[in-house]
């Protein structure tokens, strides 16, 4: 895989980008990614928590674990 391909370089490529996370236990996160390391952690501002297409909760700033996530897409 090319360099600038790889999943952390996609993401340390797109810091301060609106993404959403998708966790394990089918809750997602949208938000803006303010930072993110090796472990794909990520730290998020403005977050919201929805599941199954309906807003749960608004959050200011929050962590996700890595282990947790299934997927992250970076909205354009």
């Amino acid at each position: 895989m090319e360099p600038s391909k790889r999943p952390r370089n996609v993401l340390m490529r797109n810091i301060n980008s609106n993404v959403t996370v998708k966790l394990k236990n089918g809750v997602k996160f949208k938000g803006r990614m303010v930072q993110c390391d090796d472990y794909m952690n990520i730290i998020m501002e403005g977050a919201k928590e929805i599941f199954e297409d309906k807003q749960l909760a608004s959050y200011g700033t929050i962590f996700i674990r890595g282990n947790n996530v299934i997927y992250i897409t970076i909205e354009q």
